[in-house]
């Protein structure tokens, strides 16, 4: 009995099941799309729907590294106990390999071993934020990533222009913890700080400042405000008299990205 790809799809929402099992479901039952939704129930492939609906705020983060290349590849799970696990640490770790090796699409090549490792695991596994950076010419990149429990949990690319890759280094490090939002105060969306402004002013008012004296104090707190949010005017974490934008020296921070778990 033949079947079509209509067939596979609804298979495909009747169990829940991958594209790739619904299919072999229904060739292992020769098209009869009873016994493919049995063999799907049987080898416990037809639960992933369930799965699905659960949250997976765990996972690991895994950075590679090449030269002028580097990404960082989040893969999402339900408990801490999976993501610590060596065969879920080894795929998140591969797929941050083959993504700096051959682009972000290269992750369609290990969807299935996500849906096995799923099955095999009995939770909510998805891949979640990948991003891959080249450097310019002459640019320099380099990364950070924090490990607890055995994964990692924190990862930071830095690309600079003008500076060594140990600086690059030390600022990726900075982030980790800082978790800057923006670059510099001119990328913040000007909504966000008119919103502050309001606030802070806000505030202030309730404190009984001097009307006259308003203005300043809110332009005083929103410079705080940057400092926060900002990376290049964070201090920097090893030495807070100097800023980030002053550990540049000459060098120019390009992009940084941050990615977590949680």
């Amino acid at each position: 009995m033949s079947f079509t790809a209509k067939d596979v799809q609804t298979l495909r929402q009747a169990t829940g099941a991958g594209m790739m099992d619904a299919k072999r479901a229904l060739e292992a039952a020769d098209g009869d799309f009873e016994v493919a939704a049995q063999w799907l129930r049987e080898k416990g492939l037809a639960k992933a729907a369930e799965r699905a609906d659960r949250e997976n705020t765990q996972g690991a983060v895994a950075v590679f590294v090449d030269g002028a290349v580097a990404s960082i590849v989040q893969l999402k799970c339900e408990t801490d106990f999976v993501a610590s696990s060596e065969r879920f640490k080894t795929l998140v770790s591969d797929m941050a390999a083959l993504v700096t090796a051959k682009g972000i699409e290269a992750t369609a090549d290990r969807a299935k071993e996500i849906e096995e490792l799923q099955l095999t695991l009995k939770e909510h596994i998805e891949l979640g934020e990948v991003v891959r950076l080249e450097a310019g010419d002459g640019n320099v990149l380099d990364s950070y990533l924090h490990v607890q429990g055995n994964r990692g949990i924190n990862a930071v690319l830095v690309e600079l222009s003008g500076g060594t890759r140990q600086l690059a280094h030390d600022i990726a490090v900075h982030i980790a913890f800082a978790r800057p939002k923006y670059l510099r105060r001119e990328d913040v969306p000007a909504e966000d700080v008119e919103k502050e402004r309001a606030t802070l002013e806000t505030i202030t008012r309730n404190e009984g400042k001097p009307e006259q004296a308003i203005g300043k104090i809110v332009e005083g707190r929103l410079n705080g405000y940057f400092k926060e949010i900002c990376l290049l005017e964070q201090p920097y974490a090893k030495d807070d008299k100097q800023s980030i934008g002053q550990l540049l020296g000459d060098a120019t921070l390009v992009r940084f990205v941050q990615v977590e778990i949680g």
